[in-house]
């Protein structure tokens, strides 16, 4: 085996079969592994290379088997056959070959998984990659830390069917509900499932990073008893995807001129353009280009061509200025701050909106502004 020799003597040969000590026998088998892992080899040199890691993985010695399972765990150099011996090794050897060799096939896992036990699950729950065939196993067989740990895995694949067996099986487990709404993507199904599951916070992260239904995101603001006080002035900047939202608050006949003046008042000026454009029937690019790039005729006209009510356009005109003209600080409670300048600006407006619309605004910035001085206390 010439180009092995090269990087080894005799003299760390014979150390690896006969050496006197594993710390002698597990230093030439580390050497070895290297080289084998990055030498260029010839079919039979390949061969001999292959012998010799057999001959490694039968030592008696844990830390020789040790060394050559974390020298070779990322290596393509490792035969099968030596790798499934060494997953059904000790841990110490077994974990890191589990956690990442690359010679495995989704047999080799599947086995692995079935008669592993909970550490090994674990190891293959953490790979850099697996199919939809593994996580379904671990799913399936794996305790809760196991599932919770795959489901967080975003180089996982996941069916649909999979993803809500996790939710059958540890619909009570905040790790595992956790680990399943962080996932990158989500089908949408499973994502107004895990909505009714999970607190306020995930649901939040959710609604913001994932697609919901406009019908489930209406269901969530107006319908469930223990999320009441949800205001759907704040739904309305929150929601991910604003132009199907808007759009069903229009089938709904929800989309009105208070609504869009206090989602406004409140900086959610992506929400007032979907909403524009929505009412108006005319694209996004060119709503936003009316509001923001125009002139002082092209908010008027977009607002007109909107059917909005021209005692409003005043309200409007100071809400666009008051967000062009504020910026957050970058300090704490700049969001709540911004919101009171907005609200401000509204209520200096000589055309303001109705009466209702003062109180509420009134009653948002005192609100705003007690959570503020209560937090800061």
């Amino acid at each position: 085996m010439a180009t092995t020799r090269a990087a080894l003597t005799d003299s760390d040969i014979r150390m690896l079969v006969k050496g006197a000590t594993p710390d002698e026998r597990a230093l030439a088998a580390h050497k070895l592994c290297r080289s084998i892992d990055r030498s260029v080899l010839t079919d039979e040199e390949r061969e001999v290379a292959h012998d010799i890691l057999r001959v490694m993985a039968a030592d008696a010695a844990e830390l020789v088997r040790r060394a050559m399972a974390v020298t070779l765990k990322n290596s393509t150099a490792l035969p099968p056959d030596v790798a499934n011996r060494l997953a059904r090794d000790v841990e110490s050897v077994s974990l890191p070959i589990i956690s990442f060799s690359p010679v495995f096939t989704d047999t080799d896992l599947a086995e692995i998984v079935k008669v592993g036990g909970p550490l090994r699950q674990m190891a293959v729950a953490k790979r850099p990659k697996l199919s939809s065939k593994i996580t379904t196993l671990l799913v399936e067989q794996g305790g809760e830390d196991v599932v919770a740990t795959v489901c967080a895995n975003d180089n996982a694949r996941f069916s649909e069917v999979t993803l809500q067996k996790a939710l059958d099986r540890f619909s009570k487990s905040e790790q595992v509900l956790q680990a399943v709404a962080y996932r990158s993507a989500l089908p949408l199904a499973v994502t107004e499932r895990l909505i009714d599951m999970v607190g306020e916070q995930l649901r939040d992260h959710i609604l913001t990073s994932h697609a919901v239904s406009p019908e489930r995101t209406m269901e969530l603001i107006l319908g469930a008893t223990e999320r009441a006080t949800i205001d759907l002035v704040d739904q309305a900047g929150r929601t991910a995807d604003p132009k199907a939202f808007v759009a069903h608050l229009n089938k709904m006949g929800r989309l009105s001129p208070s609504l869009i003046l206090r989602a406004l008042a409140h900086g959610h000026m992506t929400f007032f353009e979907w909403a524009v454009a929505e009412l108006a029937g005319v694209p996004h690019h060119r709503t936003w280009l009316m509001i923001h790039d125009a002139g002082p005729l092209g908010l008027k006209a977009i607002c007109e061509r909107a059917g909005l009510p021209s005692r409003l356009y005043s309200a409007f005109r100071a809400g666009v200025d008051a967000f062009h003209g504020l910026e957050f600080d970058g300090r704490a409670h700049d969001r709540e701050r911004f919101q009171e300048h907005m609200i401000q600006r509204f209520l200096t407006s000589s055309h303001i909106a109705s009466r209702e619309d003062s109180e509420y605004l009134l009653e948002r910035m005192d609100r705003s502004a007690s959570k503020r001085r209560a937090q800061s206390a």
